[in-house]
């Protein structure tokens, strides 16, 4: 069994990101890492095949159904869970323990779900933002703009997004991502106080 580990580097700090798909929160979490140097990505593994352009190690930890099964039995997973017909996405314990020895803050890009159970495992120590689409309607505009999704998953992703969108509730913090420009100025604003708190 893994468990994550204190240092006293002082970054024991969490940030998360969740939003239904489609809402923004990738974009805003990169802008987040190009203005603070302190913040490190914590990259999910998950189950689903790759996407054109993407990175094992960057993007995602790209791993078998049976790996990741095993991961489980051994309590490797922070949190975790099953989406879209059979893909398993999760965070690594090891993730977080690579970032804090490295001296850095954790920022997470994760699903409604998993950003609550990572909120309420680190309690003080994480800042949990719950971005907010302007609407459905525009939710779906966005998921077909990507191109990267078919008709079937853009449907089960709005579903998803439907049922997500009853979560904002528990989160403290909503960010209304209606015009990018003020909700990364709106994010950074959030980061930088909690960073420095």
């Amino acid at each position: 069994m893994q468990d994550i580990q204190q240092t006293n580097t002082g970054f024991e700090k969490v940030v998360i990101f969740c939003a239904p798909s489609g809402s923004g929160k990738t974009t805003i979490v990169k802008h987040l890492l190009s203005v603070f140097p302190q913040l490190a990505f914590s990259v999910s593994a998950c189950t689903r095949a790759k996407r054109n352009g993407e990175v094992d190690g960057k993007d995602y930890y790209f791993i078998s159904h049976e790996l990741f099964k095993e991961k489980i039995s051994n309590d490797e997973f922070l949190e975790y869970e099953e989406v879209y017909g059979n893909n398993f996405y999760g965070t690594l314990k090891s993730e977080i323990n690579r970032i804090w020895h490295d001296g850095k803050a954790v920022i997470f890009d994760v699903d409604v779900v998993g950003g609550l159970n990572i909120k309420n495992y680190f309690g003080e120590r994480a800042l949990a933002i719950f971005v907010k689409p302007p609407s459905v309607e525009v939710l779906e505009q966005r998921l077909r703009f990507r191109s990267t999704e078919t008709e079937e998953t853009i449907q089960m992703r709005i579903k998803k997004a439907v049922r997500e969108l009853e979560y904002e509730s528990k989160f403290e913090h909503v960010l209304l991502n209606e015009n990018l420009e003020i909700a990364l100025v709106t994010a950074t604003q959030m980061v930088k106080n909690f960073l420095e708190s």
